[in-house]
């Protein structure tokens, strides 16, 4: 198939510490007494606030009441279900007033803020990526909202401007979701993204002349830009219907073919399933461009495998896989053998060769089998396979020949996360990017046939890494299941139970948490912070079965896993619950807010960010109904719907219980995880919780879920997050 690799930009930053000056010719006991007035300063952080921490009034609609096999749920904040409602957009307001005027108050927030545009200013890099003679690639100088596309026509030549985002929006909120070169070089197709919603509209640039053809396509979802002849093939959606555009559910996928020059209207439906409107479908050519490719999803695992002959405009289209049991993905066509990366009766993933002349599964050859590692991609470059493994959250990269034999590893030895790999099939030369926790994005040039990497470009960082290390342990869960942590700190900290520390964690999809670079971590280890990474069960660190072991009725491993790491790191006095913090987003803000509920004692501030915190209506928005293989839904059965009713963040909360200090973070134009999981949550948190900590959201503008959102927005909410964090554990940064 057209191989794009993604180009990454890596926004990172770093630390920055001043030393504090002065008491000078002051006696022992005025030392004294100054660090204790700070002490007792600190400790009474809501009483420093010259305002009182009064929430709004959220009104109450006690008449809505579902009915899940015999058992009522009411649901009093359904109405901010309607994120186009006045009431709604009032109610917004209040909170986001209350809580900015909560931070406004935090002495060092700015301080925070400061540190990091400073260090998030350096230049980004993505790996370059071969298409028909020219290298792309995307730059960002450094505190530009958006990443720029670029091009070379060598390696060592002039570096051409193609495409800057940043020029269709002043605030920066444009950004660019997806691209594909035609097999010509001349054309451009680009997806752009509007303030973070997931609905792409497509256009074509002459990439010669810079200039966008009349091609436009609005409202395509989830979708790649692939070519063929004079036009390409993409995926897309009935328009919604007004009002619905980020909360009304998305039914009857189609894949269109588009020709350039002709108006939407005129795109040729490929295929659709007039009696299946809930199954989504993308598709992609062969490099050959003998067969399309079309993929049918009805989840996030498993998916079906369609073929279509390209070859003989009138052939009809052919499945090749008719069930969504396992995952498939085509990697390469040669000589009517489809290559395919699958967990098919290999739970760590293999790569399998299926003749389109026979393509029934008793035909199926393991060409490059399962091995302990899990195989999280595969690249067809250089009549090379280059198979990317994971294996305790780090990577092996091994080669392999035509025919399928180890051939050697990767001449570096790298701890950390490799990707990229990107090109065409005869290349000999390619691109990948290494990161680890403590140091930014460094891109290799790699020469297939000799084996030979060779450090094309690195960032430079304000950020001594060298005086910091990363630790990977293994705990005991509840049932004793052993998981792997990564924890980062200065090196020399004491482990005196005093230190700052960000647990964070995801557990869900088949998402794999390897060590990358971020510069918000490293304003957190400048102060002498710890941060932790616990690789639980949900994810796919350990391939098919360790996801599997954390979904539907299993869930709660993934929250017995995370307690289990906060309970590890207390034990071993890298902090203690005053200074411990929590944090994740989307299925990981599920994943803090169940938490939270469970064991509010082991926390001092919980930081769910975008989370899927209704889980009996979570399927009725957008694309929800995605996740039901790894949630399952409230209507499935009485036992599941009482499973999720027994953890859903929502539905949990309880009085008289002292809860950590709780900033939700989510956004208007968030059309993944809809905003009205985080308003209702912190409605009911506000109306139930009676004790003194703060449990505040905080609601930005003009973005979504989190892709392609602007360079300063991003900056301001880590400020933000930060400060809050700190504050809440009494704990003060020094700057």
């Amino acid at each position: 198939m057209n191989k794009s690799a993604e180009l990454n930009c890596y926004f990172c930053h770093i630390k920055y510490l001043e030393d504090m000056k002065g008491l000078f010719k002051l006696g022992i006991y005025m030392v004294f007494c100054l660090l204790f007035f700070i002490t007792s300063c600190n400790s009474d952080k809501n009483r420093k606030m010259d305002f009182e921490l009064k929430y709004p009034e959220t009104r109450m609609d006690t008449t809505i009441l579902d009915i899940y096999f015999g058992t009522q749920v009411c649901d009093p904040y359904r109405w901010l279900e309607d994120d186009n409602s006045v009431e709604t957009a009032e109610w917004v307001k209040q909170q986001n007033e209350l809580t900015f005027k909560y931070l406004e108050n935090i002495p060092y927030r700015n301080n925070i803020k400061d540190r990091l545009l400073k260090i998030w200013d350096y230049p980004k890099m993505s790996a370059p990526v071969k298409k028909s003679d020219k290298y792309f690639y995307y730059r960002n100088d450094g505190l530009q909202n958006q990443s720029v596309l670029y091009y070379k026509e060598k390696l060592n030549g002039e570096e051409i401007e193609l495409l800057d985002p940043n020029l269709f929006d002043k605030e920066g909120s444009v950004a660019l979701s997806a691209i594909a070169v035609s097999d010509d070089g001349k054309y451009l197709g680009y997806a752009i993204s509007k303030a973070g919603s997931d609905w792409q509209e497509i256009f074509v640039r002459d990439i010669e002349t810079k200039k966008d053809l009349e091609d436009h396509i609005e409202w395509v979802k989830f979708s790649g830009i692939s070519w063929y002849n004079d036009g390409f093939y993409y995926s897309g959606y009935p328009a919604p219907e007004q009002g619905q555009e980020l909360s009304g559910v998305n039914e009857n996928c189609k894949i269109y073919y588009h020709k350039l020059g002709t108006p939407q209207a005129n795109d040729v439906v490929v295929y659709e399933d007039l009696l299946n409107p809930e199954t989504g479908f993308s598709a992609g050519v062969t490099d050959s461009k003998k067969y399309l490719i079309i993929v049918a999803t009805k989840s996030t695992s498993g998916n079906a495998l369609y073929i279509k002959d390209l070859s003989s405009p009138q052939s009809s289209i052919k499945k090749i896989v008719d069930n969504y049991d396992n995952d498939f993905q085509v990697i390469d066509e040669i000589n009517d053998k489809l290559y395919v990366l699958t967990n098919y009766k290999a739970p760590r993933y293999k790569l399998i060769e299926i003749s389109l002349k026979n393509p029934g599964p008793k035909f199926w050859k393991d060409f490059i089998p399962e091995e302990n590692g899990v195989l999280q991609s595969v690249s067809s470059i250089g009549n090379k396979f280059i198979a990317n493994y994971m294996k305790d959250a780090h990577f092996v990269v091994k080669i392999f020949g035509a025919d399928g034999k180890f051939l050697y590893n990767l001449d570096k030895e790298i701890i950390g996360t490799i990707s990229g790999f990107g090109g065409e099939r005869d290349d000999n030369i390619t691109f990948y990017t290494v990161t680890s926790f403590t140091t930014p994005a460094e891109i290799y040039q790699y020469n297939i046939t000799t084996n030979k990497s060779v450090l094309y470009e690195k960032s430079k960082v304000d950020f001594k890494s060298a005086e910091y290390e990363t630790k990977q342990i293994f705990y005991s869960s509840k049932d004793g299941a052993s998981i792997p942590m990564f924890i980062i700190y200065k090196k020399g900290i004491a482990l005196d139970g005093n230190n700052p520390t960000l647990l964070y964690g995801y557990g869900g999809f088949n998402i794999s948490l390897t060590p990358y670079f971020s510069v918000s971590r490293c304003i957190w280890l400048e102060q002498g912070g710890v941060v932790a990474i616990a690789n639980i069960r949900g994810g796919g660190e350990y391939g098919e079965e360790w996801h599997k072991d954390g979904t539907l009725m299993k869930k709660q491993n993934v929250f017995d896993d995370f307690i289990a790491a906060a309970e590890y790191l207390i034990s071993e006095k890298y902090t203690s619950p005053a200074r411990l913090a929590i944090q994740g987003g989307s299925n990981g803000g599920l994943l803090v807010g169940a938490v939270t509920n469970q064991r509010p004692d082991l926390f001092a501030v919980a930081l769910p960010a975008v989370g899927v915190m209704d889980m009996l209506r979570y399927h009725k928005f957008t694309i929800g109904r995605y996740w039901a293989t790894d949630y399952g839904t409230s209507e499935d059965s009485k036992a599941m719907f009482e499973y999720l009713y027994k953890y859903s963040p929502l539905h949990n909360i309880k009085p008289d219980v002292e809860y950590p200090a709780i900033l939700v973070t989510t956004a208007d134009h968030d059309d993944r995880v809809v905003p009205a999981h985080s308003f209702k949550y912190i409605a009911t948190l506000q109306n139930t919780y009676k004790g003194e900590n703060p449990v505040l959201i905080r609601i930005e503008t003009q973005a979504g879920h989190g892709a392609g959102k602007p360079t300063m927005k991003i900056i301001d909410e880590i400020a933000d997050t930060y400060a809050f964090t700190f504050y809440n554990m009494d704990f003060t940064p020094v700057y």
